[in-house]
């Protein structure tokens, strides 16, 4: 079993944890956390030891009840691997310890790519992990766009792809995080940051992207457009969309109008969390115009990278090729 170290048990963590213990090959050693709080005590509901990030609230943990298996350096030493989940910033100050340990560590989107080996898309450039210390799984926004990419070049080619990102002010949780009634060109310059990101996967794509943050925190939106090298008809992406296990085309008989929907959608499916592991991608919005192909694609911010992290741990490690570790991290979410 690959023993897993998860240091930060927030949004991303909690979920990346739950994923790992679900798969027939991986082991959750512990997790961390700066401070016992409600998700802390959820960790030692669910069986996970739980290791203070920080040493001098070790006792914060003993007052609340929460029993500790150790420091945040007997996590990093004990894993095979450790999936770095703390907030943007906090993981590149991490970086350190897990050279100390000579552990192999996955990092989040928020990081910068300068500090890894390699930026990971488990469909896009799985097998580039094979021989990196350090690696970093791109974010929700950056993983969506790479899903959808990876097919459309393989069988269309593509010349030019123009996404503008809908993106939600901030997590149900977040309520430090806005705008509350605005909307605002987030960045005003252009491109967004989105577009060089996916240049992290596909060095040679040709990507425009901007950017707009809204008052919803479900999920983001793209509105996406791909100038393809051939000129498919619409049911001819469709049946290539089709066959992707982490693109569910949305039918309209499913009656899913927007976003609010599609949550309840995974809600009603018994998703945990009621998460959305995949890209949800309305089939009604396919349209190709000669070489242009148009759609809408909705982003689960809070989990469509969960599997991401799961593969990026095979890779790194060497356990299984790209299509084993996506058939088997899929299986075990019972993503269909």
């Amino acid at each position: 079993m690959i023993q897993v170290g998860i240091n930060g048990y927030g949004t991303i963590g909690k979920r990346v944890a739950d994923a790992v213990a679900a798969q027939p090959d991986m082991s959750v050693v512990g997790v961390a956390k700066t401070r016992p709080n409600f998700e802390a005590e959820q960790a030692r509901r669910r069986g996970y030891d739980l290791y203070p990030a920080i040493e001098d609230r070790l006792d914060q943990f003993g007052a609340a009840g929460l029993e500790t298996a150790g420091t945040v350096e007997d996590l990093v030493e004990a894993a095979d691997v450790v999936v770095d989940a703390t907030p943007s910033g906090i993981g590149e100050q991490n970086k350190e310890l897990y050279e100390e340990y000579d552990t192999p560590a996955l990092f989040q989107g928020g990081e910068s790519d300068d500090l890894v080996d390699v930026s990971f898309n488990a469909r896009s450039n799985f097998a580039d992990a094979g021989d990196a210390q350090f690696v970093r799984v791109v974010s929700c926004n950056t993983t969506g766009l790479s899903r959808l990419v990876a097919p459309l070049d393989e069988q269309f080619g593509i010349e030019k792809v123009r996404a503008t990102l809908v993106r939600r002010g901030g997590d149900p949780a977040q309520s430090t995080r806005g705008p509350i009634n605005d909307i605002l060109p987030n960045p005003v310059t252009l491109p967004s940051h989105h577009g060089p990101d996916v240049n992290t996967i596909f060095p040679d794509l040709d990507i425009d992207t901007l950017g707009l943050k809204v008052p919803a925190t479900l999920m983001h939106m793209h509105s996406i457009n791909v100038t393809l090298e051939s000129a498919p008809t619409a049911d001819d992406v469709r049946e290539t969309l089709s066959g992707e296990s982490r693109l569910l085309l949305l039918d309209a008989d499913l009656d899913i109008e927007g976003t609010g929907a599609l949550k309840e959608y995974a809600l009603d499916m018994g998703r945990p969390r009621g998460d959305l592991w995949e890209n949800g991608i309305w089939s009604e919005s396919i349209t190709v115009e000669g070489r242009d192909l148009y759609l809408f694609q909705a982003i689960h911010q809070e989990s469509d990278v969960v599997p991401e992290n799961v593969d990026a741990i095979r890779a790194v490690l060497g356990t299984a090729d790209a299509a084993e570790s996506m058939a088997t991290t899929d299986d075990a979410l019972g993503l269909e």
